[in-house]
Parts: C-alpha cells; sequence; structure tokens
C-alpha cells in the first residue's frame, strides 16, 4: 500500500481478491432484483441463499435464523429494540456493560426514553464482567441480557458461554455484540446459548455496507422499518446482493482458516507487547493479557497525547488508533478506559494497534521504532 504499515484492523478491513471476484457480478451481469420471479432474479435469491447458508454454518445456526442487514450497528439496533419493543408488556429491564459499543449504550439510551430500565454493569480493571453481579441484577422485569463477545478497544473477551448459560436459566433472552469477534475467534451460538448476535462483514475481510443478525428461532423481535416484505418481514429494502455475496464468502474464507490467522496473530500480538515492554517506559496493557483478541493490543503511555502520537506515527506511514473508530470524532475520555478505572495520567495516551494477514514481524520492528521515537518526542513536547 504505498509504503503504509496497516494497523488497524479492528477499525476495518481490505476486501480479499477473492471476495471481490465473487461480488463483481452482481454490479454487473448478475442486476437482477432477487424478489423477482424471472430467471435472473432467481439466480440472485440463490445468491443470497447460499451466502446466508455461509453465514449459519460459520456459527452453527439454521440459515432461516440469519438477516442480513447494512452494518454491525443496524444488527444491534434490530436486535434490542426489536427484542425490547416486542417484549415490553412481560417486562422492561435490559442487562448490558459500561463497555459495549456506542450501537448498543446509544440504543440503550434511546430505550430509557421509551420507558425502559437499563442496568449498566461495571467490569474490573482488565474489562471483564463479574458474572456475580450480573445474575444480582436480574429481576422480575428482566427481558434482555445484551454483553459483548470482545471489546473493540482493548480487546477483552468476557465470558460469553457462561452468560449464555445464566440467561438460559433465568429464561431472559441474551444478544451479543460479536462484530470484533467473528472472523477471529469460534462462536458456536447453540453451545453458548446465544439468542443473537450482530456482525459487520468489513471486520473480515468483506465489504462495508452489509451485515447480518442472528436471532434464534423462536425468539420474537419487531421490525425497526416499513417498506417490503424482504428479510422475513424484518428488514424492508432490496437486498445488497452483492455485498451480501461477499460477507458469505468472506466468512467461508475466514473459518476456513481461521486456527492458522490466529496463530500468526498472537504471535505478533506477543512480539510487539514483549518489544514495547522492553524499549518504552512507564506503559499500560489495556485489557486482559491473555484472554483477549489474537490481534489486539492497547497499550497507554504515561502522560502521552494518544492524538499526537497518532500523527507522528502517520508521518512515518503507520496506520494505528486511539481506541473506536466510531468515537474518533468525540473529545471525551475513551469510556472503556474509564471503565477499568485507568490512572488520569495514562487515559490520554492510549494507542490500539490491531493487527492483519498481511502483517509481519518486519512490520512490528518498524512499528516499535518509530513508536519509541514518537512516545519520547511526545514526552519533550510536554514538558515545554
Amino acid at each position: 500500500m504505498n509504503g503504509i504499515r496497516y494497523f488497524d484492523h479492528a477499525a476495518t478491513t481490505s476486501v480479499k481478491e477473492e471476495v471481490l471476484k465473487a461480488m463483481l457480478p452482481y454490479f454487473s451481469v448478475e442486476y437482477g432484483n432477487p424478489s423477482s420471479i424471472y430467471s435472473i432474479g432467481r439466480r440472485n435469491r440463490r445468491a443470497v441463499e447460499d451466502a446466508r447458508q455461509k453465514v449459519a454454518r460459520a456459527i452453527n445456526a439454521k440459515p432461516q435464523e440469519i438477516y442480513f442487514t447494512g452494518c454491525g450497528s443496524e444488527s444491534d439496533n434490530l436486535a434490542i429494540k426489536g427484542i425490547a419493543n416486542s417484549l415490553k408488556t412481560k417486562g422492561n429491564h435490559i442487562i448490558t456493560s459500561k463497555i459495549e459499543h456506542h450501537a448498543v449504550l446509544n440504543t440503550c439510551a434511546t430505550l430509557e426514553k421509551e420507558g425502559f430500565y437499563i442496568t449498566y454493569l461495571n467490569v474490573d480493571e482488565n474489562g471483564l464482567i463479574n458474572l456475580e453481579e450480573l445474575k444480582n441484577a436480574i429481576n422480575e422485569k428482566t427481558i434482555l441480557i445484551s454483553i459483548m463477545t470482545a471489546n473493540n478497544e482493548i480487546g477483552t473477551i468476557e465470558p460469553i458461554k457462561e452468560i449464555g448459560q445464566i440467561s438460559k436459566e433465568h429464561d431472559i433472552y441474551f444478544h451479543t455484540d460479536s462484530v470484533q469477534a467473528i472472523g477471529n475467534m469460534r462462536i458456536d451460538v447453540q453451545s453458548m446459548n446465544i439468542d443473537s448476535l450482530s456482525m459487520s462483514a468489513h471486520k473480515f475481510y468483506g465489504p462495508k455496507g452489509v451485515g447480518a443478525l442472528y436471532v434464534r428461532e423462536g425468539v420474537p423481535f419487531t421490525k425497526m422499518q416499513d417498506g417490503g416484505h424482504q428479510e422475513k418481514d424484518k428488514r424492508a429494502g432490496t437486498e445488497n446482493v452483492a455485498g451480501i455475496v461477499g460477507l458469505g464468502k468472506a466468512i467461508e474464507i475466514a473459518y476456513q482458516n481461521i486456527d492458522e490467522y490466529n496463530e500468526k496473530l498472537t504471535e505478533l500480538r506477543e512480539y510487539y507487547i514483549s518489544q514495547v515492554e522492553k524499549r518504552i517506559p512507564n506503559i499500560k496493557l489495556n485489557g486482559h493479557r491473555t484472554n483477549r483478541l489474537p490481534g489486539n493490543v492497547n497499550i497507554s503511555f504515561k502522560d502521552v497525547d494518544g492524538g499526537e502520537l497518532l500523527l507522528k506515527l502517520d508521518e512515518k506511514g503507520i496506520c494505528a488508533s486511539t481506541g473506536s473508530a466510531c468515537n474518533s470524532g468525540s473529545a471525551e475520555p475513551s469510556h472503556v478506559l474509564t471503565a477499568i478505572g485507568l490512572k488520569p495520567e495514562y487515559l490520554e495516551g492510549s494507542l490500539r494497534i490491531t493487527f492483519g494477514e498481511d502483517n509481519t514481524k518486519e512490520d512490528v520492528d518498524y512499528l516499535v521504532d518509530n513508536l519509541e521515537n514518537a512516545v519520547k518526542d511526545c514526552i519533550e513536547k510536554s514538558k515545554i
């Protein structure tokens, strides 16, 4: 990429060549509307259903439990609002955590204005919820638990299977935002007792603008928009066939090679952490040391401005982030880092590095060399 070293795969990934190749016919030759009954429409319908099969297979779901959306945020909205509104005569209490993606937090905030009561669970210094706190938060009005599979900023993986079991024991539906997890870890919605799950194609080498939502058969949820009867009358609008084909191909490839992919990313992650620990003083690794996504490393540097650090790295062709790309325009400190109790002197100096399949050990060496110099420059500037 013209000298660019890209370390922000949690924000987005490139589209794989095989994925793009699979998509291209549906922009031109195979342009039919999948709701049409003539042959070109039927071929598009088969392509959509083939992708649905691939998504279902990847998470051990049934094809009829998969709904295609425009992105992970839409999937979160459709799941949480859809389940909550369908059950509001039964109860109005939802449990989530303080470190969820804003697609979940802001959805819950909207529901609060509509009369729902939300419990926001604390997390420990590693970003993990406390299962006893979760159990204690449940009451007779609780209808939904929504806890993310893995955090987008610090990479911590939550005890999803245990949460699913608790939900099942209390007859409460369980939704999980798996946008960061899909393609980076194995997920089985059956063994994990997951009732609803969100994903987004551009996080696992698929196209932007398309996502998917799993909702277990029998779980009630209402639609969010009116229109046609697409997606089993749950998501109106002509299907983005090319995007859906791309999502299906991307998730198929991801789970064919997930073990090798995870092994490579874990090696890069551990090498990067070890080099930073050796060469840069006064750092704080954010998130769980080992129970984290294979390619995610979030490190805070004492008395360093994260924005300035990013600009210095960008001058060297290094792409990284201070946290969620969806929150990059905010002047507020990260709600995730605040929730894990990070000290003020480290709060503004976080750097999230997320590795991908094209990164190499040489890339990491280049990153650490320039990071060491950039941190020194930032600290010297702050003393002036």
